[in-house]
């Protein structure tokens, strides 16, 4: 079954796997490619560590969330019975005063593994072996380390491993800190998807999948060429599956940003398959997106970033909690007519408690905006994307990330969206906001979110008869850009 030329030996693990749960180092560091099994076999290095006669102290798991750690000790579990350990899974437990819980595996020899999700302050005072998880992923890498780092003290030891999560994060400072002289000691492992696959990776993988997967069918070269169209982005791909960390110094929204405002959220599938759309837009993407969570009684604002042709149309909703931004809905639209957006658009603006919706009044943006203006009114504001008000939206937008206070879909193509913006600073010192133009848009979600920041507004605004000012094309670029924005009232509209 399947086509694989590289076949492993005939073993639990695959190559790479077996270098690292051989590896006795009191502190050991991988930087690897997603999905290649190496939460799994760290798993079961563990128990076999733990499970021996003379181990001492606990070991003590920190994954990303909670689902993570529930699965790392599920994985635990098997490992226990395969070696006939004679575990015992006592649930979730609370470990100490302040309530933090994890999920327990008692071993035969008295010993336990703890695994629990990423709060950092879980880890103080413990004593025992660790193990993080996905260690780039989690909220506070570095008070983590902090942290987790004095509790092998007593003679065990300490596994990181994660994928990278950009050029400025401690996980990559840790990496850099090995390559000039690796004054913290630790032993290295570097695995790419590239390496996994030539030491058997897709001949295991096949070996599980079902007979009727389109992944039987191919060689290396054809799943590694596979996942890497499947990816966001180039800079997604590499980051992912070639442990090359991306670029923070050049992009506008580092991912320390975003890592701390994602929401969970059910994204819909859509497939651009139509004939003349196949070589611009290659297979699947995401055309809606949806938070966990329902839409709830506080305020809704709208950013729609349009576009007909080339582009993607996007509308970006989020809701007002407790003075944070929710995502609640982003829709991506490709080369849809506008009769067939306005749909889209007055479903989005009929919902309940719908304040204001910015939109993107330039260019083929003018007729849609004057369109939307008259249908409802003063709730409905154009931007013209000059760049000063591109400045003024996206730096607003940034700042209320920075503060956890605009909160955004953890998915794949909203993530590369806010990555492909940059801000270039002209010779003549100007400021210039460009997002690179790939298959998948050209950072057209980044500017419906900015959008959507900017329909909120702040709460300095005056407020006029709408006879009295005049219509969009008289006002000021400068001021329009730089205008602050009060919560919206019916029958006024805002002074610029």
């Amino acid at each position: 079954m399947g086509r694989a030329k590289v076949i492993p030996p005939n073993t639990l693990l695959l190559p790479y796997q077996a270098r690292w749960v051989k590896d006795a180092s009191r502190l050991k560091l991988a930087v690897k490619s997603r999905q290649i099994g190496w939460t799994w076999a760290t798993g079961y290095g563990l128990v076999r560590r733990k499970s021996r006669k003379d181990a001492a102290l606990d070991a003590w798991i920190s994954s990303r969330d909670e689902i993570q750690a529930r699965l790392f000790l599920e994985d635990c579990k098997g490992f226990a019975n395969l070696l006939q350990t004679g575990a015992r899974d006592l649930g979730e437990s609370v470990i100490d005063e302040r309530g933090n819980s994890a999920y327990v595996l008692s071993l035969a020899n008295g010993l336990r593994l703890h695994s629990m999700s990423s709060n950092p302050d879980a880890q103080a005072g413990k004593r025992g072996d660790r193990v993080l998880d996905e260690f780039a992923l989690h909220p506070d890498p570095r008070k983590l380390y902090a942290i987790a780092y004095p509790g092998i003290t007593w003679g065990v030891s300490m596994e990181i491993f994660s994928t990278p999560r950009g050029s400025n994060s401690f996980f990559q400072t840790l990496i850099d800190e090995i390559a000039n002289g690796n004054p913290k000691h630790f032993s290295f492992h570097k695995i790419t998807l590239e390496d996994a696959l030539n030491e058997g990776f897709l001949a295991k993988l096949q070996k599980k999948l079902p007979p009727g997967d389109e992944r039987q069918d191919m060689d290396e070269a054809d799943y590694f060429d596979y996942v890497k169209s499947g990816c966001a982005d180039e800079e997604s791909f590499n980051q992912e599956y070639m442990c090359i960390a991306a670029d923070d110094e050049g992009a506008f929204i580092e991912f320390e940003l975003i890592d701390k405002c994602k929401i969970k959220g059910i994204g819909k599938t859509g497939i651009d398959d139509k004939p003349e759309n196949k070589q611009k837009k290659k297979g699947k993407w995401v055309s809606e997106w949806r938070s966990a969570d329902p839409i709830g009684n506080g305020s809704l604002y709208i950013g729609w970033d349009l576009a007909k042709i080339s582009d993607l149309s996007v509308l970006w909703l989020a809701e007002d909690v407790a003075g944070r931004l929710v995502t609640r809905r982003v829709k991506a639209m490709h080369k849809m007519d506008f009769s067939e957006q306005y749909k889209e658009v007055d479903e989005y603006m009929g919902m309940r408690n719908v304040r204001r919706m910015c939109m993107d009044a330039s260019g083929m943006g003018e007729r849609p905006f004057e369109e939307m203006r008259a249908k409802y009114g003063w709730i409905v504001e154009g931007v013209k994307f000059t760049g000063q008000a591109k400045e003024a939206i996206a730096y607003k937008l940034r700042g209320d990330m920075e503060d956890a206070k605009f909160l955004i879909p953890d998915e794949r193509f909203v993530v590369a969206d806010l990555r492909k913006m940059r801000k270039i600073v002209t010779a003549a010192n100007n400021i210039r906001f460009e997002g690179e133009r790939d298959k998948d848009g050209h950072s057209d979600r980044f500017w419906a979110a900015a959008l959507c920041r900017e329909a909120k507004g702040s709460n300095s605004d005056a407020w006029a008869d709408p006879g009295d000012v005049d219509e969009l094309d008289a006002l000021d670029d400068a001021s329009y850009a730089s205008r602050s924005i009060h919560p919206y009232a019916t029958g006024y509209r805002r002074i610029y």
